[in-house]
């Protein structure tokens, strides 16, 4: 969220326009594309619903597949730990 909020404090209009985030930028050129690709915009909307709720990251982890895969992996989950798992 900070780094959103920086990109639109910083840049406005030209990272965020009609259809969205741009394709790309670099603030170090000043240069920002004047395309979008839908591809990249489909995921923004997943990631704001993950950050409001939580749901998606809570429906991945509850899978058994993926749990037994990070336990294979010895991951740990930072927000629910490792016994969650």
């Amino acid at each position: 969220m900070r780094a959103l909020r920086h990109f639109l404090t910083a840049h406005g209009e030209r990272v965020w326009r009609d259809y969205g985030f741009v394709d790309a930028f670099c603030e170090d050129r000043g240069w920002f594309a004047n395309t979008f690709l839908a591809i990249d915009q489909g995921p923004i909307v997943v990631m704001m619903e993950n950050h409001r709720t939580g749901l998606l990251w809570k429906l991945f982890m509850g899978v058994p597949e993926v749990q037994a895969g990070l336990r294979a992996l010895d991951f740990s989950s930072p927000h629910l730990g490792p016994s969650a798992l």
